[in-house]
């Protein structure tokens, strides 16, 4: 949205322009914060309804941040000033402007003299407490320019890992939406048109075409009960899993099933190891590096072993003889390499090292677990679809043999 505004700067003088916002609050707010007493704000012209903005195409995606921190970095090191790379990353956002607001505040905030990174904190959304940190540290040892490089190179890494898992849901969650697909058209449709040829002949039906025949006339009878019943569970499942008691069950649950468990343990310990050890290459004491490690790992199993190493820092205790005591979760492997970087003082590239080679695993897991996952899936929908045919048509085949 586009407005025309009529404004007092701080010596009087009357200024007037237009000014690019989200709404009518936020453009004002960009005005205040170059010092500008508004007087005058109209919307230049308003969009028909197909025009519209729609927020939800203009969400600010793990993406848009990964480009934001490479540019940035790029931009930093190139020493231009920080407050006027953040105007030209705002000004090339043209087609996400709930970003180009959002940068176009916190180049505000940092004009105005705030630190960048509380004005990053400002948004925690889009920026974690691992990002602000990292800011945070890099302000305070100079090293800014680094902490940035920092950043872009792990965001772009749990990134490009985070979208092959992504992209690996898809198909197996395709070939199930399939199956669902078919099977309510044979329920619905095929099935019952069959019972019905077969009720005509009147002839006796085997068990397994009675107990078919009777599951779809329950389903197609109370479909909507169903429905609700399942519905309803899923809402309650979802509700408990937000609980704190819920999380630690089904995330413990997780872990321990067959296939996905070690795949996802692979998964949290790469992402575990990868954060501390950019936390603590960017100056972060090793307490507090834990303390953002554990809200970032997003399984509760692991965030309590996480904070226990916390407290046990705090102690003068090794992160090592904490992470031993929970071999389920961390293999001795792990925290081997965890005591050799403590001993050597090379603790952050001990953890890479770890980092490295559990990503190479993880991606061996996810080629693994496809290409054994597509043959299954295609077996169960055959099997699915050929059982209820085989049952249906059985009489039919016991006529025609007769």
């Amino acid at each position: 949205m586009k407005f025309n505004y009529q404004a007092r700067t701080q010596d009087g003088q009357v200024q007037s322009g237009v000014v690019e916002a989200s709404s009518r609050d936020v453009a004002i707010d960009l005005l205040q914060r170059q010092n500008l007493f508004v007087t005058l704000l109209e919307e230049i012209s308003k969009p028909p309804v197909y025009a519209k903005r729609i927020a939800i195409f203009e969400k600010i995606s793990n993406k848009n941040i990964v480009l934001f921190s490479r540019q940035l970095a790029i931009m930093f090191r190139s020493k231009i000033p920080l407050v006027e790379a953040l105007q030209v990353l705002a000004e090339q956002e043209i087609e996400n402007i709930e970003m180009k607001d959002r940068i176009l505040t916190i180049s505000g905030e940092v004009e105005g003299g705030t630190s960048f990174s509380d004005a990053l904190a400002q948004f925690p959304k889009m920026f974690s407490p691992f990002y602000v940190a990292m800011v945070k540290a890099g302000e305070a040892s100079g090293k800014l320019s680094e902490s940035l490089d920092y950043l872009a190179e792990h965001l772009e890494k749990e990134y490009r890992l985070t979208s092959k898992i992504q992209g690996a849901m898809i198909y197996p969650i395709l070939v199930l939406f399939f199956v669902v697909l078919v099977i309510l058209a044979m329920v619905f449709f095929i099935i019952p048109n069959l019972t019905q040829v077969l009720k005509e002949t009147g002839q006796e039906m085997p068990l397994p075409t009675v107990i078919i025949i009777g599951l779809t006339d329950f389903i197609r009878k109370w479909f909507l009960a169903i429905f609700a019943a399942g519905f309803g569970f899923f809402f309650y499942l979802a509700r408990y899993y937000e609980s704190q008691e819920g999380k630690m069950f089904f995330d413990k649950l997780l872990l321990k099933l067959p296939s996905i468990g070690p795949f996802l343990k692979m998964f949290y310990l790469s992402r575990f190891a990868e954060n501390l050890s950019t936390l603590i290459s960017g100056g972060l004491p090793i307490a507090q590096a834990l303390d953002i490690t554990a809200d970032i790992v997003d399984n509760a199993a692991y965030r309590e072993i996480i904070l226990n190493t916390r407290e046990g820092v705090k102690r003068g205790d090794s992160i090592f003889s904490v992470l031993r005591t929970a071999p389920e979760i961390f293999p001795p492997m792990f925290y081997q390499m965890v005591s050799v970087g403590e001993r050597t003082g090379t603790l952050d590239k001990s953890l890479m090292d770890v980092v490295d080679f559990y990503q190479e695993e993880t991606e061996r897991m996810i080629e693994n677990l496809l290409s054994s996952l597509e043959p299954l899936l295609i077996m169960f929908l055959g099997l699915v679809v050929g059982g209820l045919m085989f049952a249906v048509l059985m009489p039919m085949y016991k006529m025609m043999a007769i």
